[in-house]
């Protein structure tokens, strides 16, 4: 393998401005920079990435913990974080958490060692004494999607509030009046505000939300159908389910089906977080969409100035609804959104 002494003998020139070429120094003339690029290309010589992570005190690697790889919303989020990061000139190592805050803390621990150079972070909960340890030390660090308040660290999340309560005016329009809603996990903050959200768009249409219609989901398929067949044997079943994600809203849906019933001429049913898979079902399900991927490079660029020295951005961007037909909407409820090919069948 070609070293850093072949590529100047081949560009004719010392080692030392050879090195400033690849480190990029200002200093180094326009006939210098050719000679070595061509010299790198024609040897096939590769920087050892350990060594000058040895020089510089930095990898050029980013940690991201992700809740669930399986979520589709958490993949398109992580490719997202991939893409703008390479565009960047950092590599990203992953790890999923599978909404388990013991598997999230390894994961921490196992990027720490490695030296990235920042970490970013999507809580499986809000109470990890090593999340707030590394908070609080020298790694730079950003939350994405969920956060731990009380902690000094830039959040790039979507604020869903405005999105559910365009879902609530949308269910009342279509005369529905008795609402369930599948929460996910009250230690996370996008399930606690989620199901809150919910509550307090009710309130404004006078609609109650009794305790028999909040299930206790956990972002995960099974616990939306657990949750889904004890809404069905009430003595009074909900005119429409909410699942507070894509995964507990495919729960779901097979509850609905297993039991002989419709969607939504039995039950209507509505998720957050929106995914392709939707237009395909049978309704198509009208969901909440995130900007995923608007989402994964902003908390690119937020880590990347923490580590570059410039001063980070929280960031928050809206969520939309997207209706469909899964609600007992008519097949003509709104044209296509021109910006979502997946908006509409």
């Amino acid at each position: 393998m070609a070293g850093i002494k072949d590529v100047a003998a081949a560009a004719g020139l010392s080692v030392a401005t050879v090195s400033r070429v690849l480190n990029g120094h200002p200093s180094v003339s326009e006939d210098a920079r050719t000679r070595v690029t061509a010299a790198v290309e024609g040897l096939g010589y590769r920087p050892n990435a350990v060594a000058r992570s040895l020089r510089t005190d930095q990898t050029r690697t980013l940690g991201l913990v992700i809740s669930d790889v399986l979520n589709p919303y958490f993949t398109e989020l992580a490719r997202s974080v991939e893409e703008e990061a390479r565009a960047l000139g950092y590599s990203v190592v992953i790890g999923n958490a599978n909404e388990r805050p013991e598997l999230q803390d390894h994961h921490v621990r196992t990027l720490l060692d490695r030296r990235i150079d920042g970490l970013l972070v999507s809580p499986a909960d809000g109470s990890s004494p090593l999340m707030r340890q590394t908070a609080e030390g020298s790694t730079p660090m950003v939350f994405v999607d969920r956060w731990m308040p009380g902690l000094d660290v830039p959040v790039v999340r979507a604020d869903g509030t405005g999105a559910i309560r365009d879902l609530v005016a949308h269910l009342h329009g279509l005369g529905h009046r008795r609402l369930a809603i599948i929460a996910g996990p009250a230690a996370t903050t996008t399930g606690h505000e989620r199901v809150e959200a919910f509550r307090e768009a009710l309130h404004a249409y006078g609609i109650p939300l009794p305790a028999e219609l909040v299930g206790q989901g956990d972002f995960q398929a099974d616990s939306g159908r657990r949750v889904t067949e004890g809404f069905l044997v009430l003595p009074e079943p909900p005119d429409v389910v909410f699942a507070a994600d894509n995964l507990m809203a495919l729960g779901a849906l097979d509850a609905i089906r297993a039991r002989g019933l419709a969607v939504p001429d039995d039950v209507g049913l509505a998720a957050f977080d929106d995914i392709p898979w939707f237009v395909h079902t049978g309704p198509p399900i009208t969901a909440i969409a995130q900007p995923t991927a608007e989402l994964g490079r902003a908390a690119v660029h937020a880590l990347t100035d923490l580590i570059e020295g410039r001063p980070p951005q929280s960031v928050t961007l809206p969520s939309r609804l997207v209706v469909r037909r899964s609600c007992g909407e008519p097949a003509t409820t709104t044209a296509p959104d021109p910006r979502d090919p997946r908006s509409q069948l």
